[in-house]
């Protein structure tokens, strides 16, 4: 199986899990996905713009007539839950904010319609127009990352036992105290706060503390 093939087959298996298509953007033609130049470039967006990027690449691409240089572009994202009111919410993250993954033949023309798209700075490291690529390794690692995420979202918030805590709603507001057991499956923590001179432990959802 050719390296292109397993990051197809990623790819898939992480549709399955997330119900839909973990965010790859097909920009090229199918000629392109066989071309043997065909390599992975990291591109810095402004930051909170990456899928106006991504977007604006789509266009410039066929406005060019250059889906036969270009591959992908992904956006990698994770799946995050935090409370809100009570209830229990799954959100989007960006993985790397700022950064995206651009699959393309370089060259000069390439180059040129990437790098002068607007809301790009610019690719990241290498020569002014020669820019490294990343393996398929790495970018089937990120995928899996998403397969996880995508299998068991992460809580926005990640508590240690021990960890010292703020409340910040409830009757117990402003109080600090420490944290002494953490159910990520309820999304609650317990901790341990001083009330009239004594350690209480009092059981609190995610949502009404932060880190102290």
């Amino acid at each position: 199986m050719t390296s292109a093939a397993k990051i197809t087959e990623a790819q898939a298996s992480a549709g399955a899990l997330a119900g839909g298509s973990p965010h790859w953007t097909e920009v090229g033609s199918s000629a392109a996905a066989t071309h043997p130049d065909l390599r992975w470039y990291i591109v810095h967006a402004y930051l909170g713009m990456e899928k106006a990027v991504e977007r604006n690449i789509q266009e410039r691409i066929h406005r060019a007539g250059m889906q036969d240089k270009f591959g992908r572009i992904l956006v990698p994202t994770e799946q995050v839950v935090e409370m809100k009111n009570g209830q229990r919410k799954t959100t989007e993250r960006r993985l790397f904010p700022g950064y995206m993954l651009v699959e393309m033949v370089m060259d000069d023309d390439t180059w040129h319609l990437v790098k002068h798209t607007n809301k790009v700075k610019g690719f990241v490291g290498g020569s002014k127009n020669r820019p490294p690529s990343i393996s398929d390794a790495e970018v089937q690692s990120i995928v899996s990352h998403m397969i996880e995420g995508a299998d068991k979202p992460r809580h926005k918030m990640e508590l240690m036992v021990g960890e010292q805590v703020r409340v910040k709603e409830g009757p117990f507001t402003d109080f600090n105290g420490m944290v002494e057991e953490v159910n990520y499956e309820k999304s609650r923590v317990r901790v341990s706060v001083m009330i009239f001179g004594r350690s209480t432990p009092v059981e609190l959802e995610f949502g009404q503390v932060e880190k102290a």
